[in-house]
């Protein structure tokens, strides 16, 4: 793993890719910062990071849209598939690469709260805090851009295809407030849910009759639960979506509190869609 981080850090800086990140990074998050503190007079570091979570859209695309797609394009994917570090060291060279130079931006701007002390007191916890939050919401969404990558050969269609699911990610509060709230509608959700999970599970077994009883029995027990208790579906739609929010769970970092539940959240879905990318990699490797 060792050496695929450092062969993809370097790749970086021997590209203009590392640069135009960490200057178009540094930039942005500056005149946000010359906005919110300079020209107002605030002295709120935490204003600078929420006015800049929207380059996500931009700059996590640009990030890791080369990291799986350009070795699948250049057939080089075939040497790292059957070299002595694994897929799971594979993939997480990779993406500790891409970590690494986001935080190398944020810890750049890092400086600006040094700047704020010169004119007031700074709130060196509450700082910090903001920093954790943003670090780990971006290693999140470096995750999801990492697995899109791994899903083509082509640097374009997988920066677009990232945009865009970063961009529903990012909207999903909006699109939340207006799905349908009714109990019939959450039961017909939840059966599309459980449909979709049977497949995934013949998909990774080829087991027909296991994914068919697992359908089966868990629609079963969703209907039953409805005419027992159909208060239970009530905006269950909404309150799915909702958990997914970035948004909304980066404000507590936001606020300066530390949310031990959102850090959890952060880590997990990185995870997931690191683990995801390792089965891509792995199918790949073998048909």
């Amino acid at each position: 793993m060792t050496a695929i981080y450092k062969k993809e850090l370097r790749t970086y800086f021997n590209t203009i890719t590392g640069y135009i990140f960490l200057g178009f990074f540094v930039a942005i998050t500056g005149i946000y910062f010359m906005i919110n503190n300079m020209s107002t007079g605030s002295l709120n570091y935490a204003d600078t990071l929420a006015g800049s979570l929207m380059l996500f859209w931009i700059l996590i695309p640009v990030l890791t849209m080369r990291l799986f797609a350009e070795e699948a394009r250049q057939k080089t994917d075939q040497l790292l598939f059957t070299s002595p570090v694994g897929i799971w060291g594979v993939v997480l060279g990779k993406f500790f690469a891409a970590v690494s130079l986001f935080v190398t931006g944020v810890l750049i701007t890092g400086i600006f709260p040094f700047v704020l002390s010169r004119f007031g007191t700074i709130a060196v916890g509450e700082t910090i805090n903001v920093m954790f939050g943003y670090v780990i919401m971006g290693c999140a969404l470096i995750s999801v851009g990492i697995f899109i990558s791994a899903l083509t050969d082509n640097q374009i269609v997988a920066a677009v295809a990232t945009f865009a699911a970063l961009f529903v990610l990012f909207m999903i509060d909006s699109f939340t407030a207006e799905m349908p709230i009714t109990a019939s509608a959450s039961l017909v959700f939840v059966a599309a849910l459980i449909i979709i999970f049977a497949f995934i599970l013949y998909s990774s077994g080829k087991n027909v009759l296991l994914s068919v009883i697992f359908a089966v029995i868990a629609i079963a027990c969703e209907v039953g639960i409805y005419f027992l208790n159909p208060s239970v579906y009530d905006g269950l739609i909404s309150k799915f979506f909702g958990w997914f929010s970035m948004i909304t769970r980066f404000e507590n970092f936001y606020a300066g509190v530390f949310s031990l539940a959102d850090t959890v959240y952060y880590i997990s879905f990185a995870f997931v869609f690191v683990y995801l990318t390792v089965n891509i990699i792995e199918k790949r490797r073998w048909s």
